[in-house]
């Protein structure tokens, strides 16, 4: 039963589907701001650079850089160059893509704990120039970056990171 003061229409099957089945041409155009501390991460990664943050209240050292500490919830804002170097925290060894789809020779997403950064700070990133076998907690690493050229100022300027030699 319809209440008396709601306005509408019944719709029957074909109503329905007519209903649901319009078809629109959207554009979705937007903008994100990614604020000062991403914002300069990224620029470094254009240049090369790893870029982290310092809290200059507990004095961790952070990578990504954030816009405050969430240890000691101040703002912070006291960049610092950190080293491309580093040593694999946790990695995986993974046989299917991020869309589900099956893949022949594995990628190994790894944590990467950067010299310079605070211990158990890190960024997530991919392993290559290695065989999955070899892969170890504690491997030591260093970034492989894109031609200064191809940067664009995404984390993909770091094209992999790899054992060091």
């Amino acid at each position: 039963m319809k209440p008396d003061n709601v306005r509408g229409k019944n719709l029957d099957k074909k109503g329905f589907e007519e209903a649901t089945r319009v078809k629109y041409d959207l554009n979705a155009e937007y903008a994100y701001d990614m604020g000062y501390a991403v914002s300069r991460y990224l620029m470094g990664l254009k240049e090369g650079k790893i870029v982290g943050i310092k809290c200059h209240k507990c004095g961790r050292i952070l990578v990504p850089p954030r816009a405050f500490c969430e240890q000691c919830y101040v703002p912070i804002d006291d960049f610092v160059e950190l080293s491309a170097r580093g040593r694999v925290n946790t990695f995986s060894i993974s046989y299917v893509k991020w869309d589900a789809s099956r893949i022949e020779k594995p990628e190994i997403p790894a944590v990467i704990e950067l010299e310079g950064a605070s211990p158990g700070v890190g960024i997530l990133h991919v392993l290559g120039e290695v065989d999955p076998k070899d892969v170890h907690v504690g491997m030591e690493v260093e970034a492989v970056f894109k031609e200064e050229k191809d940067r664009k100022g995404e984390i993909t300027d770091i094209l992999y990171f790899r054992p060091v030699k």
